[in-house]
């Protein structure tokens, strides 16, 4: 029997106390779209926005949570960089020229585990990098309404890096459970004596996958914890193609014993929670139904959108909600 595999990153979720400048901020700067504008499923009280390409396609999306709370403080046992991809060198000057212009902080195009890297952040110190893919992954949709040309515009997600004090645990459940497979190592940018552990997802069948297929381990046993706040990550998605394959992921996890969620319909997507020895939550979510299966595609993010069984509230929901300017 083949063993259950994950396609890639689906979707990365994070926190934002500034909701209306991450929109200008996501639309504007990066030009990406806004696909989804809903609630925080488990907390009504908070948007929930996705970003994403023309299409909202799994893989490009990009979230994030309205919480008014303090800046995270930096450390281990988190999501420490999301990485979204562009096609080639001649983009990643493209996109240093425009984060130059607008004021964006960042840093230099460098080479890092084999491939064209550019660091930055956006307004609430969120950490980010533009990664050349050289065209692996699915082939995004250009958005029409972007203020950045179609041939610059972010292709997905990927590499996502997540930080640890120590690997030993987390490698058995990215091997064991997920069926990751570690490929190489590299040193840590941002202290050199330590090593980053390269995990990949998709078939085993001795090709490359790309970025959008990796999960990068840094190990910093010297770094704190990290303390949740804006500008830092609350989970990382990986993808899984239907719901036959999404089903088989929950029964694999209850045979290892494994604490989960048990299974979320989140109408868009399906999705199965838990989290790794180290503390970071994973999702597990499915490619479909998608985004339009309740809006017109030409018209996605453009109005509060709620699944069936929010509408219901809809008047209380929208009254607890400040405006997004």
């Amino acid at each position: 029997m083949t063993p259950l595999t994950l396609t890639g990153i689906h979707h990365l979720t994070a926190v934002s106390a500034n909701i209306s400048g991450n929109r200008h901020f996501y639309t504007g700067a990066l030009g990406m779209r806004l696909v989804k504008k809903t609630v925080n499923q488990d907390d009504v009280s908070a948007y929930h926005l996705f970003y994403a390409d023309g299409a909202g396609n799994p893989g490009t999306d990009l979230t994030f949570f309205d919480w008014p709370t303090p800046p995270e403080q930096r450390g281990n046992h988190t999501v420490t960089r999301t990485a979204l991809r562009v096609k080639d060198a001649a983009s990643l000057d493209y996109w240093q020229a425009r984060l130059r212009d607008l004021n964006v902080t960042h840093g230099e195009i460098v080479e890092r585990d084999g491939r064209p890297t550019l660091d930055f952040e956006d307004p609430e110190g969120q950490r980010l990098a533009l990664v050349a893919d050289g065209g692996a992954g699915d082939p995004p949709t250009p958005w029409t309404g972007s203020p950045v040309p179609a041939e610059h515009q972010l292709r997905g997600l990927g590499p996502i890096t997540m930080t640890v004090p120590s690997l030993r645990n987390t490698d058995v459940v990215l091997q064991k459970v997920l069926h990751m497979r570690p490929v190489r190592t590299y040193p840590d940018p941002t202290g050199p004596q330590h090593t980053v552990h390269v995990y990949e997802m998709g078939a085993d069948d001795g090709t490359p996958k790309g970025p959008h297929a990796e999960l990068h381990v840094a190990v910093r046993p010297d770094l704190p914890p990290a303390q949740p706040g804006a500008g830092g990550v609350h989970h990382v998605a990986f993808r899984t193609p239907n719901d036959t394959e999404y089903h088989a992921w929950t029964e694999h996890f209850s045979h290892f014993g494994l604490r989960t969620s048990g299974e979320v319909d989140r109408f868009w997507f399906r999705s199965l929670y838990f989290r790794e020895p180290n503390g970071i939550l994973y999702e597990i979510a499915t490619d479909g139904p998608g985004f339009a299966v309740d809006e017109d595609p030409a018209h996605l993010g453009e109005r509060l959108i709620l699944p069936p069984r929010f509408e219901s509230r809809r008047a209380a929901i929208e009254a607890g909600l400040k405006p997004i300017h």
